[in-house]
């Protein structure tokens, strides 16, 4: 009894007076200061001393000012709480048949589709390229304006080198013989004139051919338009001719030279592959069946690879894409990185939105006549003009991004344990009872008070 009257009376909440007789609540039990006073005086009896009654005493004190703190010590339990994994094995075939797909599922993904498609233990790098083309061919016309003419390529390609690019002369409108000299304006609601009072001396904008004189002249018997100081006789705004001037352009070849490297791994490569020498060089064109290695390639090709027509895509002109991709795994023999070529259209070909259809520009031939008398050619060219693009990488076997996209696969198993926990938490019939076994609450000061004896 004294044993027990001691750890209670240490805890105790309440008032204790020699005088009158108080309540003292304990945790498990209710005692009155009547009965503290016979532990009292047992203890008296057996040691000498009144422990019990000074503990009560100094628990009552104690407690006033721990009131005060409940509020800065609640903060504090929650500061240093600490959640620490519990393993709770449930034996069922659902969660069990759950947690093993869901493991599956990871597993191939990080070999399937992190390894092996997206070759994650690789380290990669961007190409560098440069392009060069050449091109041969040779074309036949027949004109009032030009007469019999050969074309041959510094005819048709304008201007000899473009970067990653180059254009054919296709189809063409040509004004011969202009001088500079005084001729009337082509008939339109801006030009037309009934007098000299409807043409301005000296106007002039971007849309004229010239600078007006302010005479207003016959264009024909019929019409009046206003005189202008330009390049005479003007263009005419025709449509082109349909078929093309230069149909044979389809035959054209085109010899494209791309080198390309990676710095990061110190490779470089050639589309001329090393088993090309000059004898097949001189006679291959590119096929898909055939020859797919051949850099040198007939426009009409390229062309019906994209799905056009080229001689109706050569009259009015157009831009077309050839697209040489290089993905080279450097982990593997270095004659399996080869080039891959592709083409297709880039203008727009809307049938809705046709204004201002395909490609083309105006240039001219300057002459002297023999009087001295400066005579040109002015050419409205259309064709087709061939951008080149490279794109690619190349990747090579490196520890750290194979440890990286490891690593952050594996963090995707985290994922199954909270499905698992979800699924036995929310549907299982027995969820209740694996909450309550799952989260278990134990607080550090009732261990130790279990430990005092």
């Amino acid at each position: 009894m004294l044993t027990a009257g001691r750890r209670e009376a240490a805890s105790c909440i309440g008032v204790f007076t020699g005088k009158r007789q108080a309540t003292v609540t304990l945790p498990c039990v209710s005692l009155t200061c009547d009965e503290l006073r016979v532990n009292q005086v047992e203890a008296h009896n057996r040691n000498g001393d009144t422990v019990a009654e000074k503990n009560c005493l100094k628990g009552a004190g104690n407690t006033m000012a721990a009131s005060d703190k409940n509020c800065c010590v609640s903060l504090t339990r929650c500061f240093f709480d600490y959640s620490t994994p519990k393993t709770l094995v449930i034996r069922s075939k659902t969660v069990g048949a759950i947690n093993r797909l869901c493991q599956a599922l990871v597993i191939a993904y990080i070999i399937g589709y992190v390894c092996v498609w997206k070759k994650g233990y690789q380290d990669t790098d961007t190409v560098i390229s440069s392009v060069t083309t050449k091109v041969k061919g040779i074309a036949l016309t027949n004109t009032s304006d030009l007469g019999t003419r050969i074309w041959d390529v510094a005819d048709y390609i304008i201007p000899p080198q473009e970067e990653n690019s180059f254009f054919v002369l296709t189809n063409l409108n040509i004004t011969p013989n202009q001088t500079q000299s005084h001729c009337p304006e082509n008939p339109g609601p801006e030009s037309s004139c009934s007098s000299d009072q409807d043409c301005k001396k000296g106007f002039r904008n971007g849309r004229l051919s010239g600078v007006r004189t302010g005479r207003c002249v016959h264009f024909s018997e019929r019409i009046k338009t206003c005189e202008v100081l330009a390049w005479c006789p003007l263009e005419k705004y025709d449509e082109p001719p349909d078929p093309p001037m230069l149909a044979e352009a389809e035959n054209f070849t085109v010899l494209i030279k791309n080198s390309v490297r990676y710095p990061k791994f110190n490779f470089s490569r050639r589309n001329i592959l090393p088993h090309i020498n000059s004898t097949y060089l001189s006679k291959c064109v590119f096929s898909r069946d055939t020859d797919p290695d051949c850099p040198i390639f007939r426009l009409r090709d390229i062309v019906a690879e994209a799905g056009e027509d080229f001689q109706a895509m050569a009259v009015h002109g157009g831009v077309m894409g050839v697209q040489i991709r290089w993905d080279c795994d450097l982990d593997m023999p270095a004659n399996w990185c080869v080039p891959r070529y592709t083409f297709r259209r880039l203008d727009n070909k809307d049938p809705e939105n046709n204004v201002a259809p395909g490609y083309n520009f105006r240039f001219a031939k300057y002459y002297k006549s023999s009087n001295g008398e400066e005579i040109r050619t002015l050419i409205k060219g259309y064709g087709i003009r061939f951008d080149i693009m490279v794109f690619g990488k190349a990747g090579k076997f490196n520890v750290v991004p194979t440890l990286l996209n490891i690593g952050a696969g594996l963090g995707l198993m985290g994922l199954v344990t909270v499905v698992c926990d979800w699924f036995v938490l929310v549907f299982m019939r027995k969820r209740h009872l694996y909450r309550e076994r799952k989260y278990s609450y134990v607080d550090d000061f009732q261990l130790l008070s279990n430990e005092v004896p």
